[in-house]
C-alpha cells in the first residue's frame, strides 16, 4: 500500500498523511475529508498537475487545490493572499521601499471612506500592485505614512521629533483621513512661532550700535524699543521714523538729527536730551517728559515738531529757538522758563498750557488757541500782532 502527504495548494503546513488506493477521485475524496476543502487538482511539488493515480510514487509529497491553479508552498503574502476565497487579514505594506505589516481591519475601519479603506476593502477593484515578497506597492513617503497607520491603529495623533508635520499632512490628504487632516491643520497651526513683537533691550541696540560703522545710516524704522533704556547713547542721525519708544528711557541721549516722525514717544523720558534739528513731524509724546532739553542747533537747522500731539508734556527750561511747533498739540503741556526765540507756533493748541517765564520774542502765534494759557512772568512783552485768536 502507497502513502502519500498532502498539503493546500501554496503552503507546507498541517498537511495530512493518507493512503493511495482506488481512483484518482478515490484519493480526491479522501483529501477533501482530511484538509477540509473541496478537492480537485492535484499537483507535485514541480506544480506538475497530476491526472492519473498511476503517476503517485510511495511517500511522494503532494499538494491539494480547489481548481486554482498551483502556487509554490512557501509562507509570503502573496502565496496566501493570491488564493480565491482567501482573504486574510494581516497583509504587508510596501511604502516607499519601506515594509510596514498591518492588518486589513486597520486600513478599513477607523476612516472607511479613505483611499485606504477602498484599496484593501475590494482589492480587486483597485488591482493593487505587488513585489515579489507580496506586499503592497504604494509610492509614497514611508516618513510620513508611519503616523498615519499609527493614527488609523488607535485613534491619536503621535509625531515624533523631527517629523515635519507639513509632510504628513500632505499625505493624510492623498489617502483621504478627513479627520487627522483637520487635527494635523490645527497642530500645525498651534506650532507655529508667533511674530516676535517683544521689545529691543539696551544689551542688543548697544550690540546693533557697535556693529555699525559710525558713517552708516542706521534704520530703526518701525522697530520696537517700548519701555528700554537708551539713555545716554549717541543715536545721532538714527532713522526711528514710525518706531515704538513709549516709555523709554532716553535721558540725557544725543538724538541730534535723528527722525523721529511718527514714532510713539508717549510717557517717554528725554530730561536733557539733545534734540539739535529732530525731526519729530506728527509723533506722538503724550505725557512725555522733555525737561531741559536742547532744540537749538548753532548751525541753525531747527528742529521740526509740527503736528505732534504733545498733550500734558513737561518741557521746562528747554532750549526751543527757532522750532517748529506749527498746529502742534500742547494742550495742558508744562513749557515753563522755555525759550521760544523765533518759534513757529502758529495753529498750535497752547490751551491750558503754562508758558510762565517763557521767551517768546518773535514767536509767531497766529491762530494759536492760547484759551486758559498762562503768561505770567514773561521775559519779553508778547504783542498782539503775534496772536490773532
Amino acid at each position: 500500500m502507497r502513502r502519500v502527504t498532502v498539503f493546500v495548494n501554496g503552503t507546507s503546513k498541517n498537511g495530512k498523511v493518507v493512503a493511495v488506493y482506488g481512483t484518482l477521485t478515490d484519493l480526491l475524496s479522501v483529501a477533501t475529508n482530511k484538509l477540509g476543502i473541496r478537492a480537485c487538482n492535484l499537483y507535485n511539488g514541480k506544480g506538475g498537475l497530476i491526472d492519473d493515480i498511476a503517476l503517485i510514487r510511495d511517500d511522494d509529497v503532494l499538494y491539494v487545490s480547489e481548481g486554482d491553479p498551483f502556487f509554490e508552498p512557501q509562507n509570503d503574502v502573496r502565496a496566501r493572499d493570491d488564493r480565491p476565497g482567501a482573504h486574510t487579514d494581516w497583509l504587508t505594506l510596501n511604502i516607499g521601499g519601506r515594509l510596514f505589516t498591518t492588518t486589513r481591519s486597520t486600513l478599513v475601519s477607523k476612516e472607511p471612506e479613505s483611499m485606504l479603506a477602498h484599496m484593501f476593502r475590494e482589492k480587486a477593484v483597485w488591482g493593487n500592485k505587488q513585489d515579489e515578497c507580496g506586499a503592497y506597492l504604494i509610492d509614497r513617503s514611508p516618513e510620513y505614512f508611519e503616523p498615519i497607520l499609527n493614527y488609523l491603529r488607535h485613534g491619536q495623533l503621535i509625531i515624533n521629533e523631527g517629523i515635519n508635520l507639513l509632510g504628513v499632512l500632505e499625505e493624510a490628504r492623498f489617502f483621504g483621513i478627513e479627520q487627522l487632516a483637520e487635527q494635523l491643520e490645527v497642530a500645525i497651526k498651534n506650532n507655529q512661532t508667533p511674530e516676535d513683537h517683544s521689545p529691543i533691550s539696551r544689551k542688543e541696540f548697544v550690540r546693533f550700535l557697535l556693529a555699525t560703522p559710525t558713517k552708516s545710516e542706521l534704520r530703526c524704522q518701525g522697530l520696537n524699543f517700548s519701555g528700554a533704556d537708551l539713555s545716554r547713547l549717541d543715536l545721532r542721525y538714527i532713522n526711528f521714523k514710525m518706531a515704538n519708544l513709549s516709555r523709554c528711557n532716553l535721558t540725557h541721549a544725543n538724538l541730534c538729527s535723528s527722525n523721529l516722525e511718527r514714532a510713539d514717544l508717549s510717557g517717554a523720558n528725554l530730561d536733557g536730551a539733545n534734540l539739535q534739528g529732530v525731526k519729530m513731524l506728527c509723533s506722538n509724546a503724550e505725557g512725555a517728559s522733555l525737561k531741559g532739553c536742547n532744540f537749538e542747533d548753532p548751525s541753525g537747522l531747527k528742529a521740526n515738531l509740527e503736528g505732534a500731539n504733545l498733550k500734558g508734556v513737561d518741557m521746562e527750561g528747554s532750549q526751543m529757538t527757532g522750532i517748529n511747533l506749527r498746529v502742534a498739540t500742547l494742550k495742558n503741556a508744562k513749557l515753563k522758563n522755555c525759550n521760544l526765540r523765533g518759534a513757529t507756533l502758529a495753529g498750535t493748541d497752547l490751551e491750558n498750557c503754562d508758558l510762565s517765564g517763557c521767551d517768546l520774542q518773535e514767536a509767531n502765534l497766529r491762530g494759536s488757541n492760547v484759551k486758559g494759557a498762562i503768561f505770567e512772568e514773561m521775559l519779553t512783552a508778547l504783542h498782539m500782532s503775534q496772536s490773532v485768536r
